[in-house]
């Protein structure tokens, strides 16, 4: 990683710089997916501060977590004074106290507990260590900043977000840890000498999914084409084995998730609670619901509740860029070496991904796609829509349902150049549209929009049927809050 990753990140290191201004304790929760960041963010902008750094260990057992802190312990108390570990969290936190009274309490001082929930273990005492730690001592230090940190988005929200216990309404500040979206993604490059254009970018995007450490490998003077052929498809490439680390580093057990990532992959259109808890092979109630909540967290799926907002008909589509790929190109091939990709890039199972990787895109920037229609400052609420009818087969991907009385249809095309509406896809535009008006009873004014990467050919159908036309560069726009 390098200092690049901080591009983007305004509005994070805006609460973090009032952390440092308060005058009261802070205890911040930073969540985000594995891989996004979170890690050297902290250990960036609080470089001059951090007191105390302690990252949990995988599969650890509780005496080597202890073992674990007592190195690090003895990194930042600058000693070689050799003690024996604590016996239990409760020593620990105590030695912890106790270094940190002896620095005194004019200096502003951030505590860093990175990878909590390796810590925080069943059995192991941490939570309510930590809980006492923070309750009867650190929130009453005006010089201390205390961030925990979790890729297990779910377990963080849970236990410490959403803690019933000693932590009940103690995060003074939260903050969730978003990947690139494509105009910061671009900047990233940019800042590394990497000079491509949109449509190139957005080829990367659909692989990296805007994860800083995957673009980071990302290398000047290469095409697309080439560092993806690089990264995923060399023996030696991150992204070549990448998937088995980032599910089983973030769940106990990952075999359910990736059932439900390899059922949903096969669905380009999604699937409702019940088809995913058949095709995954899952017990339904309470299990099933925790297992696409953590994958919801963790961003790798997302749902999608429908335009009349009836949750039990809420359907999910796997949207994380990298797993879609991996599971597409990269599973199961054979073999490894040059030209691996480009024998894949122009096939026509790549045309049809590139078609989704492009769906979920536009999703993920709608703010974007407000800005370039002007609406940015309008209520809206955005959702999917199916057809009841199932023979019709019709759905939107993106509705933009707005307080203003109207409605935009979204419908999402990539293409190497300008795309055209011919007469098939026109018959079926009008089928979508008139489908939707009459079986959602909308009285609302509907702008059927259309986002591609170069803009449409202008002709009688774009004329009478577009409302709307949004070109790829639309969707680098700058976002600001």
């Amino acid at each position: 990683m390098n200092e690049h990753i901080l591009i983007g990140r305004e509005t994070e290191t805006g609460i973090l710089q009032e952390c440092l201004q308060s005058n009261k304790a802070e205890l911040i929760a930073m969540i985000g997916r594995r891989r996004v960041g979170k890690t050297f963010l902290i250990r960036e902008f609080y470089k001059n501060e951090l007191c105390f750094v302690l990252t949990g260990v995988h599969h650890a057992t509780l005496e080597e977590q202890l073992e674990n802190f007592q190195f690090s312990m003895i990194e930042f108390a600058k000693t070689n004074k050799k003690t024996a570990p604590p016996k239990t969290w409760l020593q620990a936190f105590h030695q912890l106290r106790t270094f940190i009274e002896k620095k005194g309490a004019k200096k502003k001082k951030v505590l860093f507990f990175d990878e909590l929930p390796w810590m925080a273990t069943r059995r192991s005492g941490f939570m309510g260590a930590f809980e006492h730690f923070w309750n009867h001592w650190a929130s009453h230090r005006k010089d201390l900043i205390l961030v925990i940190c979790g890729s297990a988005a779910s377990w963080m929200i849970k236990k410490i977000v959403n803690n019933k216990g000693g932590l009940h309404n103690r995060i003074t500040r939260k903050i969730r840890l978003e990947p690139f979206d494509l105009h910061e993604t671009e900047c990233f490059l940019k800042n590394k000498n990497v000079n491509l254009n949109q449509y190139q970018v957005t080829q990367l995007f659909m692989v990296t999914g805007g994860i800083p450490l995957y673009l980071n490998e990302i290398k000047k003077g290469e095409s697309a084409a080439q560092n993806i052929e690089r990264i995923c498809f060399t023996k030696d490439g991150l992204l070549q084995k990448e998937f088995d680390n980032l599910y089983s580093a973030l769940y106990e057990d990952a075999t359910n998730h990736i059932a439900v990532i390899k059922a949903l992959s096969g669905k380009n259109k999604g699937m409702n609670r019940t088809e995913i808890i058949k095709a995954a092979g899952l017990k339904s109630g309470g299990f099933a619901t925790e297992i696409l909540e953590e994958l919801s967290e963790s961003g790798f799926i997302t749902p999608f509740i429908p335009l009349d907002r009836v949750k039990k008909e809420t359907f999910y589509r796997l949207t994380d860029e990298y797993t879609l790929f991996y599971l597409k190109f990269i599973a199961g091939q054979r073999g490894t070496g040059k030209k691996q990709w480009v024998k894949k890039a122009n096939s026509p199972s790549w045309k049809s991904w590139s078609g989704l990787a492009f769906e979920n895109i536009c999703i993920k920037h709608t703010p974007q796609i407000k800005k370039a229609l002007g609406i940015e400052g309008v209520y809206t609420e955005e959702s999917a829509w199916r057809s009841k009818n199932k023979k019709e087969g019709v759905q939107v991907d993106l509705l933009i349902d707005r307080g203003d009385n109207c409605i935009n249809v979204c419908e999402m095309k990539f293409s190497q150049t300008k795309f055209e509406i011919n007469n098939r896809y026109a018959k079926e535009l009008q089928n979508k549209i008139q489908t939707f008006q009459l079986e959602s009873k909308t009285r609302k004014t509907v702008f059927l929009t259309m986002i591609t990467t170069f803009g449409l050919i202008e002709n009688i159908h774009k004329t009478s049927l577009v409302s709307n036309s949004i070109p790829l560069e639309k969707l680098f726009i700058k976002i600001t809050e």
